[in-house]
């Protein structure tokens, strides 16, 4: 009966809160195959959000910024005054720093930036497990060490040598790679690439040339109209992301 009890309470409860259903479904999807994780709710405004953290136990939300009748930096903000102190992941296409800024200050542990895909979702997740369970059995905080440890297994381990490149994050590379298998045989230019993943051209060509590098995907000349032919990218069956 103890060790039933035990590990309910490893279980980290989660509300997906995000406006698109469909994006719902699928956000509420990834954190069901991760092991440790179960979602007791899915809402798509924040007064959905508001009511179900004050009326069932969360301990994380994966909290969309922008929602229909408010913010998910509202909803962090008005939980917080409230005394809740459940986790929050954000979730936002938004890159503007203040945002960012804003949603560290009330709170939230980590970020994430659309389009991800379910492996990204998969590495905010563990870390944010290891996180609770590093908290669960330090009995005591008691030095900078242990302090750096706890932040470090939130913020996920640093890449080792050999891992990716600098520059490359595993995140916007989850990114990159989920829009090549959605672009199919067409492929992308790095321009097309930097339209759908929010970035500029540069920075998707960065990345594109990772997974041609890394034989992830594969160079195609394309031609069409006049002047030089374009670079597309299309990804390689089979290619697994290091």
């Amino acid at each position: 009966m103890t060790g039933r009890s035990e590990e309910a309470e490893r279980v980290i409860r989660t509300l997906v809160v995000e406006d698109d259903p469909i994006a719902a479904e699928a956000n509420a999807g990834y954190v069901r195959r991760v092991a440790g994780f179960e979602v007791v709710g899915v809402v798509g405004n924040a007064a959905d959000a508001l009511r179900a953290v004050h009326s069932t136990p969360v301990d994380l939300l994966l909290l969309d910024v922008h929602l229909p009748d408010g913010n998910g930096l509202d909803v962090l903000r008005r939980l917080r005054s409230a005394g809740h102190t459940a986790d929050a992941i954000m979730v936002t296409r938004a890159r503007d720093l203040a945002v960012v800024q804003a949603a560290v200050a009330f709170g939230a542990t980590q970020y994430l930036v659309k389009p991800f895909t379910a492996a990204a979702v998969r590495t905010k997740l563990e870390a944010h497990r290891e996180y609770r369970a590093r908290l669960g059995t330090a009995a005591q905080v008691v030095a900078q060490a242990d302090v750096d440890d706890l932040l470090g297994a939130v913020r996920g381990a640093p890449v080792p040598a050999g891992g990716l490149p600098k520059g490359i994050s595993r995140e916007s590379l989850d990114a990159v790679v989920g829009a090549l298998g959605a672009a199919g045989p067409t492929g992308l230019t790095a321009s097309e690439a930097g339209a759908v993943l929010g970035t500029s051209r540069i920075t998707a060509r960065r990345y594109l040339e990772h997974l041609a590098d890394t034989g992830l995907a594969v160079r195609h000349a394309r031609y069409g109209g006049t002047g030089r032919p374009q670079v597309e990218y299309r990804s390689q069956p089979g290619g697994v992301a290091g």
